[in-house]
């Protein structure tokens, strides 16, 4: 008959041979918790992000970012084009995924043609724009949540900010900050 292992006896065991006779078993929530985007306030330019070249903004005095000195501008040139902006992340399977940014809006037009799209694409599920936001929204800084179910399987996330302007309408800016994926 086999003695039962003592801890202090395991403990004995993994010096003198380098490895244990039994492991505990981690717990399974603990891979669901914690913020996944490197540089959510874009502090560190576009590092981690896909951006256009005049995307990340700092230090702008008259038109602060949310929290720290930087934050990402799209739109605002009154010309026909579109910036795209979007970052993927890794979801551990079982873990729900929250996208939590803050959005501020500035224009001169009057007529509504210019939008922010913002999209939430996660492998395994179709697809899916969270918010459509047009030249009315709010001038100061607004907060915008979105959630993903968990799931059996590990995910790729990809958060994607496509801002569409037109020519002669008037100038509308569509400013992004601390965008944030959090695991619960």
């Amino acid at each position: 008959m086999k003695a039962p292992v003592t801890a202090a006896a395991a403990a004995v065991l993994l010096v003198t041979t380098g490895s244990a006779s039994y492991a505990r078993e981690p717990r399974a929530d603990a891979a669901c918790a914690g913020q996944l985007i490197a540089n959510p306030g874009f502090e560190r330019g576009a590092t981690g992000w896909t951006a256009g070249p005049r995307i990340v903004v700092v230090g702008d005095e008259a038109r602060p970012a949310h929290h720290g000195r930087a934050y990402a501008a799209l739109a605002g040139l009154d010309v026909t084009h579109t910036d795209l902006l979007r970052t993927s992340v890794t979801v551990p399977a079982g873990c729900t995924l929250t996208l939590r940014f803050w959005v501020r809006t500035t224009t001169t037009e009057t007529s509504r043609g210019d939008h922010l799209n913002v999209g939430l694409a996660v492998t395994g599920v179709p697809p899916k724009t969270y918010f459509a936001l047009s030249s009315d929204g709010s001038p100061q800084w607004y907060q915008y949540t979105g959630t993903a179910a968990a799931a059996p399987t590990e995910r790729v996330a990809t958060v994607s900010f496509a801002a569409s302007e037109s020519a002669g309408n008037g100038v509308t800016a569509f400013d992004v900050d601390d965008v944030r994926f959090t695991l619960s």
